[in-house]
């Protein structure tokens, strides 16, 4: 019974992953571009240097400014080509959300309020993930974790506390469009490419992607915790 039960749930999942591609009409000819080796080589040796750095305690703004320095120094694509692709108006959005939401940490969060995370209950992991997985796909994942900022250092755990909020609003952003940046930027792109991405072809896939995720992440740090 077990098992004809987990047939019919990866028969449903496949099949909504068909349903998406068909609605998203992604065709691989188009996004295709010219292969670069020696670009790609540099990248794949950015990054292993980049991996390194963070293990051995470099500050993740200082490795990354330098690794992202390597590539800028090095490109073999001309910048205005580079500049053509930036989606203006997408990152003037961000950048609003993002005043909006330190001005509010600034003005609304009171100490009283930030103190009062406590009677929450977001010191239990299932609630804290639950809590910042709805926040992620309210404001998006990056700014619902700038706000839980104030809270999190006054939580029984701290550490375990972060790694909830990392975990969950990372894997949040997979529940709908609005739940990552990253989602609205493929969004945007796809769109200009003359795809249509919907909300609804997003979200067959995106729910139960996210549920499983999000279950198998908070029970592991709870476990683990």
């Amino acid at each position: 019974m077990p098992s004809s039960a987990s047939s019919r749930s990866s028969s449903s999942c496949a099949s909504s992953t068909a349903e998406f591609a068909r609605t998203a009409d992604l065709n691989p000819e188009v996004y295709r571009g010219r292969m670069l080796p020696g670009q790609v080589l540099k990248a794949v040796v950015v990054c292993i240097g980049l991996a390194i750095a963070f293990f051995a305690g470099v500050p993740v703004a200082k490795a990354a400014l330098i690794g992202g320095a390597i590539l800028l120094l090095t490109r073999a694509i001309k910048p205005a080509r580079i500049y053509r692709e930036i989606d203006g108006p997408l990152l003037f959005m961000f950048a609003g959300l993002f005043i909006v939401v330190a001005g509010a940490e600034k003005t609304l969060l009171t100490p009283d309020i930030i103190a009062s995370a406590k009677n929450l209950g977001l010191d239990d992991v299932w609630r804290l993930s639950g809590f910042t997985a709805v926040l992620s796909n309210i404001m998006s994942n990056v700014p619902a974790v700038l706000a839980l900022r104030p809270f999190i250092p006054g939580l029984e755990n701290p550490g375990r506390a972060w790694l909830v909020v990392a975990m969950s609003s990372t894997l949040a952003g997979n529940f709908t469009l609005l739940g990552s940046v990253a989602n609205l930027i493929v969004a945007e792109q796809a769109r200009a490419a003359g795809t249509q991405l919907s909300f609804s072809a997003f979200f067959k896939v995106g729910l139960p992607l996210t549920l499983l995720t999000l279950a198998v992440g908070t029970a592991w740090l709870a476990a683990g915790f």
